[in-house]
């Protein structure tokens, strides 16, 4: 029985790779004691992404999934529902990101990027080390969030201290408390983005919902946005974070990293092994099975809790040749990190350019970027996200190693 103990976290890759090899679908215990049957093979984990016999609807769970404590009208998005609902939502959404208006946005992506960059560098020449993921990764990932959502830069410092506290909870009455803040903030700024005309994502997604015959409700409306700024925000630190450590040679400099993003044709193959490589979400949300489903010779019993690891999908020797080695030139590379099938992540092409942008022009801004002791890493324990919680980092100093 799989338990996710300190002992499965502390080597998650390892862990992963015992498990493909005794077979594709594993008996689990989750933290909070729910059973889950855990499938871990890149062929299984592909095939039940798409499967109509999954369902992300819980009324189908046997052990009484209640999922995450969110108002009800947050609740209601697109990872707890299937069927018309979903169609109808996702394809509002995913007009926001198609490849012509993510690519207008690279511009304010990159000043953003350049701003901060600038910023970090500035903290590195006053003497070091500095935390990366707080200075650089955090606010950048939530600049762009704000691009999306169309946040006034002036209310961003109270937002960050909202979102940083969903990432990491002083208590559970302090996230409860974010939650609350977040959705009475979205649910204000969507009656401002009605009235002012604004060009952002959610203000064209909150105009369409007063003229579209499929138009959103104010509470889908609500959850859509809450949806984007979870996903979007963690997401993007913890690649920026997981990246860098992966790519860090022995002396704690990221040169081939830096040096493979210089090249506009192979910066998508390099965002996409990355991905692969070290991906923040280990596992897809919960699926509920609507009917028996037998792999191989196991049942999963209509009703039971289903977890299908991306993680370990994506270093599958199966489907990924020598997938524990960083290729940043692999091609192909059909990595599962966004997802597979009708819940495959809506943002990742926004993902990818926000990736890229940041990434490579913190390293050209900051060529001489050197983490500090970057054997010994500050991973966040969980069974679902994998990052580091902080990255220290400095600037080599002229003629150094």
């Amino acid at each position: 029985m799989i338990t996710f103990d300190e002992q499965f976290l502390a080597d998650l890759y390892a862990s992963w790779a015992r498990l493909r090899r005794r077979g594709p679908v594993h008996r689990a215990v989750t933290p909070d004691g729910a059973p889950v049957w855990l499938v871990v093979g890149d062929e299984h984990v592909r095939s039940l992404a798409a499967d109509p016999r999954l369902t992300l609807d819980r009324s189908y769970s046997r052990c009484g999934y209640t999922g995450f404590s969110l108002p009800p009208d947050l609740d209601r998005n697109l990872l707890n529902m299937d069927g018309a609902d979903h169609r109808r939502i996702r394809r509002q959404v995913a007009a926001g990101f198609t490849p012509t208006r993510v690519d207008a946005l690279r511009p304010e992506i990159h000043a953003a990027a350049t701003e901060l960059a600038m910023d970090l560098q500035g903290q590195l020449q006053d003497g070091g080390p500095v935390d990366v993921i707080a200075e650089y990764a955090s606010p950048f990932a939530l600049r762009v969030i704000a691009m999306i959502l169309g946040i006034p830069t002036t209310d961003l410092p109270e937002f960050r201290g909202w979102t940083d506290e969903l990432l990491a909870p002083s208590s559970p009455s302090a996230a409860a408390d974010a939650v609350k803040e977040i959705y009475h903030y979205i649910r204000d700024l969507i009656e401002g983005l009605r009235s002012e005309g604004d060009d952002s994502f959610l203000g064209r997604l909150t105009r369409n919902a007063d003229n579209d015959p499929e138009r959103l409700s104010a509470a889908e409306l609500a959850s859509s946005a809450f949806l984007l700024l979870f996903a979007g925000y963690e997401n993007t630190i913890r690649v920026i974070g997981n990246g860098l450590i992966a790519s860090v040679d022995k002396d704690g400099c990221v040169t081939v990293l830096r040096e493979a993003l210089t090249d506009e044709v192979s910066s998508r193959s390099v965002i996409d092994e990355l991905l692969r490589y070290d991906p923040p979400p280990q596992l897809a949300i919960r699926r509920f099975a609507c009917e028996d489903i037998m792999i191989d010779d196991v049942t999963i019993l209509r009703g039971d809790t289903v977890m299908l690891s991306w993680a370990s999908a994506n270093r599958d020797p199966a489907a990924h040749p020598d997938p524990d080695r960083l290729q940043l030139d692999r091609n192909p590379n059909q990595h599962l990190t966004f997802g597979h099938g009708p819940h495959a992540c809506l943002g990742s092409t926004l993902a990818r350019v926000e990736l890229e942008i940041g990434l490579t022009t913190l390293l050209a801004e900051i060529p001489t970027l050197r983490l500090v002791n970057p054997a010994r890493p500050a991973w966040r324990l969980s069974f679902r996200n994998r990052g580091v919680t902080t990255l220290p980092v400095v600037m080599s100093v002229a003629g150094s190693s």
